[in-house]
């Protein structure tokens, strides 16, 4: 111990050094957060952890999300039938589904499609021994992520959007996958 020092000022900075380390080390968490949750959805989809994926991903949202992406076919640009010209016409649009049916969206959101999509792959065309690349971060933000990936020789990576629930917990709320070929 320095005798010019007293022994408050040793213990001062000790306590100072140990703050800083402490505020230094929480926003290193609090910044690759993202990066965690992408990784345990991969690894959770890989191992078909259905609850742990339950705690990864907001299903909704996700699932309303990839409903426009996935549709069957382009919304017709022609007017919607009307009452007084086409009555069976409006009758049929009134009762039939906006949406394409769910099992048009089910293959994306089950372990093995989402285990796909994170390697960069359709659900259904990777490869057995495909690893999948990195992901490249796209967005960072307090409250919102996105992460891009892109199968080998891909035009267009698959996005993936996570949302901040906690301080340190993130949730899967969208996945833009690339236009058919």
């Amino acid at each position: 111990m320095d005798p010019r020092e007293p022994y408050g000022w040793s213990l001062g900075r000790a306590v100072f050094r140990l703050v800083l380390a402490l505020i230094v080390g929480t926003a290193v968490v609090f910044a690759t957060a993202p990066f965690f949750a992408f990784r345990a959805l991969k690894a959770a989809a890989r191992d078909g952890d259905a609850h742990a994926l339950a705690e990864l991903v907001d299903y909704r949202a996700v699932r309303d999300g990839l409903r426009p992406q996935v549709a069957a076919g382009p919304i017709a640009a022609s007017a919607p039938p009307d009452i007084w010209s086409d009555p069976i016409g409006a009758v049929r649009r009134a009762i039939e589904p906006l949406t394409p049916t769910p099992s048009a969206v089910e293959p994306y959101l089950d372990t093995r499609g989402l285990y796909d999509l994170t390697r960069g792959y359709a659900p259904g065309n990777a490869p057995a021994e495909a690893r999948g690349g990195f992901p490249r971060l796209r967005y960072w933000g307090p409250n919102r992520a996105r992460f891009a990936i892109a199968a080998p020789g891909a035009t267009a990576p698959v996005i993936f959007s996570f949302q901040r629930r906690d301080l340190f917990s993130w949730k899967l709320v969208q996945v833009r996958v690339p236009p058919p070929p």
